[in-house]
């Protein structure tokens, strides 16, 4: 069963206009790498590449 610790908030920022967007959940201890997704950036209007930010 999962602890009720791992999971945290985790910003994403757009690689373009570097604006931060979107707020996902992770589970830190499951995935250790910083997450990459190609999400809508509102302020660019088009599909970007997000990281996590530091």
């Amino acid at each position: 069963m999962a602890k009720v610790g791992n999971r945290q908030n985790k910003t994403l920022v757009c690689s373009e206009c570097k604006e931060e967007n979107y707020r996902e959940q992770r589970n830190v201890k499951n995935t250790t790498e910083r997450l990459e997704k190609k999400k809508y950036c509102p302020r660019c209007r088009k599909h970007t590449e997000h990281k996590e930010k530091k």
